[in-house]
């Protein structure tokens, strides 16, 4: 006879599959007649801008471009130039690397940037991109709550609560921002931006009906040309704020959300004389994922104290703990120049790609943070000083926590002349998600053979007996045939945390 199962059934997603890509793109690049030929290359920056996402049966794809900015002395005249130009990327997986998976997103960073000059009106760039991939599926959560059976046929039911997280829901937007920055006051104005650098962090979420609005502040860094020829370097933060539309989404839930860049425009204003205002737009792509966490009734064992009972279980694996988090590291150093400085231009710091790995009761992140220091020496030359920095940050997380975590550094980089170089000081945060998961098992189907009842004539009416060493009130009760009630009665107990684990208890043997 099979019984009849309550079962639910939740829709959620689950990580469909992550992996990591690797290219390299070279480009060689003429300057365009318009351009000063190249007397030596100062330095190069580099921007990444993901324009498409696609899956196609379990294939990844994902395109964009390199944004190249050369900073450059010219031939015949002082002061710095620069070269701008686009390399295209595409990075795409194996077949049927996602199976599945409807939703992709995608980080892609620059490991490893040079160019390096052919001639005065040609140069060769060499750039190494990292890939970071993240495909979900549809994984509805299906699992059996209750049992429904006769009192005739005596069977008992463990129910079991587990808290979860379920992620629920993802949404994507792509939207524009534009704003104005103003010049901070001492400063002279702008008449031609060189190199500029756009960093965004979301600082709160909210969900509100069938909208998420979530806010943030982009960080602008400048380094440009005056009036005069010199050159000057600006920060500012943009605040933000974008609506999302998340229908269906669940009250409490818990979002997070990723911003990706695809494109930047940043120019002075032109109807400013003075050249202290400019105007930025922002192009991105925006991702939010909404968790939620449940509480669930699982039914996971069975038995019967009058007939033979025998069934199937199916394993759950649920997600037990998620957290967000972003721990700060600040960071000091000295870059030795071997010369005398006479003024920093600008500084800029670069996170890597971070490692994860597990050293004794912490857990230990690693990135790379490379430091650049743009400035002029006592004859008005410019230079670059660089480094790599190892930066470290340990958390208490449980040994089965997955992590993943990326570095970015979005505060402006303070530094100083000193008798050693240039001091540089900056914050690196490490955004962290930390997951949990527990496998569970539950009842899919169970069937009561009605047609042998058991035969229990030969076995005592009463034991004694002690509960075993990591064996619950149910296991006892389940392997004498009895319940749980029938032996809280028998000692006088009035709930299982009541049983002494090392005292002999009163067994009574239930019969048909």
């Amino acid at each position: 006879m099979e019984l009849e199962l309550k079962k639910a059934c939740l829709d959620a997603y689950e990580t469909g599959g992550e992996l990591t890509l690797t290219q390299e793109e070279t480009a060689e690049t003429i300057v365009p007649d318009y351009c000063p030929d190249i007397a030596r290359i100062i330095a190069t920056d580099g921007t990444v801008y993901i324009h498409s996402r696609e899956l196609r049966d379990g294939r990844a794809e994902v395109a964009g471009t390199v944004r190249i900015t050369v900073l450059y002395t010219p031939e015949s005249e002082g002061g710095i130039r620069t070269l701008e130009f686009a390399i295209p990327f595409t990075a795409e997986t194996d077949s049927r690397s996602l199976p599945e998976c409807t939703v992709l997103t995608a980080d892609t960073k620059i490991e490893f940037l040079e160019t390096r000059m052919l001639n005065p009106r040609k140069v060769f760039t060499h750039c190494k991109l990292v890939t970071r991939l993240t495909g979900y599926r549809k994984a509805p959560l299906q699992f059996s709550v209750d049992v429904e059976a006769e009192p005739a046929l005596q069977v008992e039911k463990r129910q079991e609560q587990q808290h979860a997280i379920l992620l629920t829901r993802i949404s994507e937007k792509d939207f524009t921002f534009t704003d104005e920055m103003n010049l901070s006051p001492g400063r002279e104005g702008a008449a031609e931006l060189l190199t500029s650098q756009v960093t965004g962090a979301v600082t709160e979420t909210k969900v509100v009906g069938n909208k998420l609005i979530f806010k943030g502040v982009f960080s602008v860094s400048l380094l440009y040309r005056t009036a005069d020829g010199t050159c000057d370097t600006a920060v500012g933060e943009l605040p933000f704020s974008q609506i999302m539309e998340v229908e269906g989404a669940p009250e409490g839930a818990s979002p997070s959300v990723q911003l990706q860049l695809t494109g930047t425009d940043l120019q002075i204003d032109g109807e400013d004389p003075e050249g202290r205002q400019i105007a930025v737009t922002l192009y991105l792509h925006a991702a939010a994922l909404l968790r939620e966490e449940q509480e669930l009734t699982m039914l996971c064992d069975l038995y019967s104290t009058a007939y033979d009972l025998a069934y199937e279980a199916s394993p759950l694996t649920l997600t037990g703990l998620f957290e967000n988090m972003t721990r700060r590291q600040t960071v000091r150093e000295v870059l030795e120049i071997g010369v005398v400085a006479e003024r920093i231009l600008s500084l800029q710091v670069s996170c890597g790609t971070v490692s994860v790995s597990r050293e004794g009761e912490c857990t230990v992140l690693r990135t790379g943070a490379a430091v650049r220091a743009l400035y002029l020496d006592e004859g008005g030359v410019p230079l670059v000083a660089e480094r790599s920095v190892d930066v470290s940050c340990q958390l208490d997380l449980p040994p089965e926590c997955q992590v993943r975590a990326r570095a970015v550094c979005t505060d402006e980089v303070q530094g100083s002349l000193g008798d050693r170089g240039i001091e540089v000081r900056f914050p690196v945060d490490f955004q962290v998600e930390a997951v949990n998961r527990i496998k569970r098992v539950c009842v899919s189907a169970a069937r009561v053979n009605t047609d042998a009842p058991r035969d229990l004539s030969g076995t005592p009416s009463l034991v004694l007996r002690c509960l075993g060493r990591e064996e619950t009130a149910w296991d006892l009760a389940k392997s004498c045939n009895t319940t749980i009630a029938a032996i809280l009665a028998a000692n006088r107990l009035e709930t299982e945390s009541d049983i002494p684990p090392e005292k002999l208890l009163l067994i009574p043997r239930k019969r048909a």
